[in-house]
Formats: C-alpha cells, sequence, structure tokens
C-alpha cells in the first residue's frame, strides 16, 4: 500500500486503531458543524499557503464521505483523484513546509493504514453521538406508543384495568410479545402472552 511520503509506515503494530468501525454507517451525514474561530486561529490556516488551506479544507470533507467516516485513503493517487488535481500537482504540494495533510496521521483500520485527523475524528464521533442518541429517542418513542396501545388489548383480551395499570406488567408482557410475536399483535395473541406469564413461561 502507497503512503504519502510523509507517512511512511514499515511497522503497523504502534499505530492507534481508529476508534470508528468502517461498519458504522452514516447515511444522513450530510452536515458537520464548523467552528470558524477554531480555524481561522488555527496552526494549519495561520501557516499555509492559500492553495495549500484550500485543499486541506477539501480534505476535512471529503474524509465524511470514507469508511472509515472521518479518515482518508493513503495512496496519493487516489487522493489526487479525491481532490480533482494531477498526481504532479498533489505531489508539489505534499512536498511544501505546511501540506494539505498536515496533523493528518496514520491510523490502523482492521488490516488497513488509513489517515486520521483530531479534529475530523472528533466531528465523526460527534456524529455517531447524535445518530445512536435519535435511534435511541426513536425507539423510546416506539416503545411508549407500544405500552399505550398494550393497555388497551389487555383489557380487550379479558385481562383487568389493574393488570393493563402495572408498568411492571406491561413491561413484561411487552418484552413477550417481542420476543414471540412477529406480526399483528391481535387479542388472541396478547391472551397468548399473558397466559404465558401467568405459567411463569
Amino acid at each position: 500500500m502507497k503512503v504519502p511520503a510523509p507517512f511512511q509506515v514499515h511497522d503497523t503494530s504502534d499505530l492507534p486503531e481508529y476508534p470508528i468501525s468502517p461498519d458504522e454507517r452514516l447515511e444522513s451525514h450530510y452536515f458537520v458543524p464548523f467552528w470558524f474561530n477554531r480555524w481561522l486561529n488555527s496552526d494549519f490556516r495561520l501557516r499555509a499557503s492559500a492553495e495549500v488551506r484550500g485543499y486541506g479544507l477539501d480534505l476535512f470533507f471529503i474524509a465524511q464521505n470514507q469508511s472509515p467516516v472521518g479518515t482518508l485513503p493513503t495512496d496519493d493517487a487516489v487522493l489526487a483523484k479525491l481532490l480533482m488535481i494531477d498526481l504532479a500537482t498533489w505531489k508539489d504540494l505534499c512536498s511544501r513546509e505546511i501540506t494539505p495533510l498536515y496533523n493528518w496521521s496514520p491510523c490502523r483500520c482492521g488490516d488497513k493504514v488509513r489517515l486520521m485527523h483530531p479534529v475530523v475524528t472528533e466531528q465523526a464521533l460527534d456524529a455517531l453521538k447524535r445518530k445512536r442518541g435519535l435511534l435511541e429517542a426513536r425507539e423510546r418513542e416506539r416503545e411508549r406508543k407500544r405500552l399505550v396501545t398494550l393497555k388497551r388489548q389487555i383489557v380487550e383480551a379479558g385481562g383487568s384495568s389493574r393488570m393493563a395499570a402495572s408498568a411492571d406488567y406491561l413491561a413484561r408482557l411487552d418484552a413477550w410479545l417481542m420476543r414471540n410475536c412477529t406480526g399483528n399483535r391481535t387479542p388472541a395473541r396478547v391472551r397468548e402472552a399473558m397466559e404465558a406469564l401467568e405459567q411463569g413461561l
């Protein structure tokens, strides 16, 4: 595997493992927060040429669509292609004191070596955290709606209003149905679940 000259790696055992799996998906990942004061005062922006800054900023955003999210490939030709420039131009940019890959460093992604950047990694981890939070909130809302419906279904299936009002009973009944009922929760299936709980099944 080709690694840009500043990142030649002969022993990958000491490289950090990238904290995001290639299996993680951010299908709706079209936005990242851009802290402009952080950018305006960054060492990279203050020291790099305008040309290098432009390509470096492009790489920040290109990495958002890579796998794992937030990383870059190590191949010069691929990086040039991603930036839509020819290989000679890319190598010229990489020969400068401050390059577009400023602050990027090699990391292990399973059995592959890729490049990571602390700020880009921070953004990717934040996006994953927000995604998981959204999924958890959706699941809590689905559960809330199921339990509201289940209260009515218990009574329709012959149960008492006291049973329907018990949070513990509702939770156990819902858990049984989640495990054993893949179709609609008909009164017959709810009754089956109630009988199973009575028998300690």
